[in-house]
């Protein structure tokens, strides 16, 4: 599950804490990227209450995720997970992710956001369906986090931060690739640096405005 060579020592690390066997630790979730069963709504009154439909296949979607410390533009693919495309551009689009932080950033792994209380234990009140992982996580990738449970994906993302992080991800391939980051990666590091190691920063990096826009 981890890599041998020491310049990986970091990585497996950050991969020894986030796979732990602990089921019910206070913060962070015992699966590698783990979200728990969402538990609130967060965003506007149109905001879906239930799985939303499937991003048609072959369409495109164009997100930029603005932070106090610079944006990052996002582009959603249909083709590689539909419906998990079509929710994070129905909860995009309703401002559901306005205001929210990336409450979890692991040097080297992730950083991870979209849940409206900000603890890892959030999300719009619904769950969608599993799909198959058809691509390969790299860094710049976007993915949905769940648990260890099927069907278990709500609001929750991440952005992969390097390709060494590929190996652990695709130990369990469970997480729905929905697009990559197509600029602004430097801000992906710039909220990285700016929680100085800590898992679960006391003063998360906020996404102060989520667009959506059609190419």
């Amino acid at each position: 599950m981890t890599r041998r060579p020491i310049a990986s020592l970091a990585l497996a690390a950050a991969v020894a804490l986030a796979f732990g066997a602990c089921t019910t630790p206070p913060a962070a979730t015992a699966a590698p990227i783990a979200t728990p069963a969402p538990s609130i709504a967060g965003g506007g009154s149109a905001c879906p209450t239930s799985q939303p439909d499937a991003l048609p296949a072959g369409e495109t979607r164009t997100v930029t995720i603005a932070t106090a410390l610079g944006s990052m533009t996002l582009k959603i693919e249909a083709d590689l997970s539909p419906i998990a495309a079509g929710n994070f551009v129905a909860l995009a689009e309703c401002g559901y992710y306005d205001g929210v932080v990336f409450h979890r950033v692991v040097p080297g792994f992730v950083i991870q956001g979209g849940d409206p209380t900000g603890s890892g234990t959030g999300g719009p009140g619904y769950t969608i369906k599993d799909e198959p992982v058809t691509a390969e996580y790299a860094r710049g990738v976007v993915a949905m986090a769940r648990t260890s449970q099927p069907d278990s994906v709500g609001s929750q993302f991440f952005i992969v931060l390097s390709d060494d992080a590929r190996q652990a991800l695709a130990t369990y391939n469970t997480y729905q690739i929905i697009g990559h980051v197509t600029a602004g990666m430097e801000t992906a590091d710039a909220i990285t640096q700016a929680a100085g190691g800590v898992e679960l920063p006391s003063k998360p990096v906020a996404m102060t405005s989520v667009t959506i826009s059609k190419p």
